[in-house]
């Protein structure tokens, strides 16, 4: 099981309630007083919560789990064809959480309601994911940040480059978005990075963007903005300890490869 999937799981019993009608054809609609769905999407719809309850995530294709999910955005329909398109669509259950709500308003069926509860889960996840780093010695819990970073960034269709700030102690301070860009450039500006890391009186940095495409390795000039970066923290007193590529399957550490 992924990690953006795991934590989305354990996520799941955190969904607000329902939100309000907002498309009749997208069976958005909430029941009236007394009204019982078909049986047989009741049935379906206990199955899968009894299987999801018994064996979790490991027990259930993509397509069951966002069911599940989609259950409280459609109350009065069959899901299961919405979840295949949005799976068709997008690609897997992670692709689906972090595509945005004009991109997931592009595929039939899908309302505002909709949009909503995937955001709900998309969030839960990334806060749980955060809650195991921020505040916490980031060199000793470098397994946790990376699985942080990978929540965070790995599933965007645009790249995204933050900038995680340490005190003294290498404690993590603040988590930024630095930028944003295309599907593969993102301009950044090595003196908004360390003047933000001085504001903060941050004493260390980490570098972390996405590269869309899957493949972590780094470009000529994701090599040139680090050294650019990393020139402009020295020239301060502050240490620049690592530049993480988060890519679809796996990751790249600047410094692991030698490139710091």
């Amino acid at each position: 099981m992924s990690r953006p999937v795991a934590l989305a799981e354990a996520a799941l019993p955190l969904l607000a309630p329902p939100a309000a009608a907002d498309d009749e054809a997208a069976g958005t609609i909430p029941l009236a007083p007394g009204e019982r769905l078909p049986s047989y999407i009741r049935d379906h719809r206990e199955r899968l919560r009894r299987r999801f309850a018994e064996g979790g995530a490991a027990a259930m294709p993509d397509y069951e789990l966002l069911e599940l999910v989609l259950f409280r955005a459609i109350p009065r329909q069959d899901v299961k064809p919405l979840a295949h398109r949005l799976l068709g669509h997008f690609g897997d259950f992670n692709r689906v959480l972090a595509a945005t709500p004009s991109r997931l308003l592009e595929v039939r069926g899908v309302g505002e309601a909709v949009v909503a509860e995937l955001k709900i889960v998309e969030a839960a996840a990334q806060r749980m994911a955060r809650a195991r780093v921020i505040r916490r010695p980031a060199l000793a819990s470098w397994d946790a940040l990376v699985d942080y970073c990978h929540t965070a960034l790995a599933h965007r269709d645009t790249e995204q480059v933050r900038v995680l700030y340490l005190d003294r102690k290498n404690v993590l301070v603040a988590d930024e978005e630095q930028a944003r860009g295309t599907v593969d450039h993102v301009p950044v500006y090595p003196r908004e990075v360390v003047k933000r890391a001085l504001e903060l009186n941050a004493s260390a940095l980490i570098l972390v963007h996405n590269h869309p495409s899957g493949d972590p390795t780094p470009s000529a000039a994701d090599i040139a903005m680090t050294a650019q970066v990393q020139a402009a923290a020295e020239a301060l007193g502050l240490v620049l300890h690592d530049h993480l590529v988060i890519g679809k399957g796996r990751d790249l550490s600047f410094r692991g490869e030698g490139y710091l």
